[in-house]
């Protein structure tokens, strides 16, 4: 006999039947009928070729191989009913890993306020920050190596996605370029030369910036690209070449790295982030949690 071969539901009436050592009271247990109770041990006696239980007074009483039975079906169903079904979700408690996937404006900006949330909320928790080429390799929501993205919203099956703010967009120089500081014209700004940010090189990237560029009737060269703004805004603080960065990352690097932004000709253009799951995760109450606490740090003022 194999146990893909067995009616497990067979094992839940010797269970129920050991732990009452009746029938009658077994059947009222699993809601079924006395016979129902005797059929079902007729079936496992002749499968395991033993008795199970003997008449005893009024009673009955388990065989030694019953017996030996008995332990190891009442750990298994015990470790099924754990998994199976859930505990009430206890923030204080709740020691899972949640993966965050952001770009650096997030990790320089909202990830610290995250943190301090989490010590409050989630006290017994890890947070895992991973960036944006991290959560393509891992293979994006759908595995499950990442939780929560906050970023420009993507497309597939089975995601959810929340819009959270919006922020600007800031052409930044350091604080000695040659560059006036009055409106640069369309001319002017089209004789700089840029750092573009490019967080998952050779994946379909569309510069977002190329039809802000040409409403102003200006070229955008790029002499260099970088995979975050952070680096951007180091390669922009000690050289000639200027680059678009999010207001939060600028109003952050500002000061320490002598940055300065530039009065341009530009049309505004604001940059949506939004909060994304797998529908995976969508039901799950410690996730849930946890995306409150993405979605309360990244609204904040």
């Amino acid at each position: 006999m194999s146990i893909q071969s067995l009616d497990l539901n067979l094992l839940v009436v010797l269970h129920t039947v050991l732990a009452e050592r009746n029938v009658a009271r077994a059947a009222a247990r699993l809601h079924v009928t006395p016979s129902a109770v005797s059929n079902a041990l007729a079936r496992l006696r002749d499968l395991l070729q033993d008795p199970l239980f003997t008449r005893h007074g009024r009673g009955i009483a388990p065989t030694p191989r019953a017996l030996e039975l008995e332990p190891v079906l009442a750990a298994a169903f015990s470790e099924l009913e754990r998994a199976v079904v859930s505990a009430p979700f206890d923030a204080a408690s709740c020691a899972r890993t949640f993966t965050l996937a952001v770009a650096d404006v997030g990790q320089v900006v909202w990830v610290p306020r995250l943190a301090k949330a989490m010590q409050a909320e989630l006290p017994c928790a890890t947070l895992r920050v991973v960036s944006i080429d991290s959560l393509v390799s891992l293979g994006d929501l759908s595995s499950p190596e990442v939780d929560v993205h906050v970023g420009v919203a993507g497309r597939g099956p089975g995601l959810h996605v929340e819009p959270l703010r919006q922020e600007p967009s800031v052409l930044v120089a350091r604080a000695g370029h040659p560059t006036p500081r009055r409106k640069l014209t369309a001319a002017a700004l089209s004789a700089l030369r840029h750092v573009r940010v490019e967080m998952v090189p050779g994946k379909n990237y569309a510069d977002p910036f190329a039809a802000v560029f040409a409403r102003a009737k200006a070229t955008r060269v790029v002499a260099l690209s970088v995979p975050s703004f952070s680096a951007a805004a180091e390669v922009v603080a000690q050289t000639d070449l200027v680059s678009m960065l999010p207001a939060p990352i600028f109003a952050a690097k500002a000061e320490a790295l002598g940055l300065r932004a530039l009065v341009t000709p530009l049309p505004a253009h604001r940059t949506r982030f939004s909060l994304s799951w797998h529908q995976r995760t969508h039901t799950d109450p410690a996730a849930r949690a946890f995306r409150e606490l993405v979605r309360s740090a990244v609204c904040a003022a």
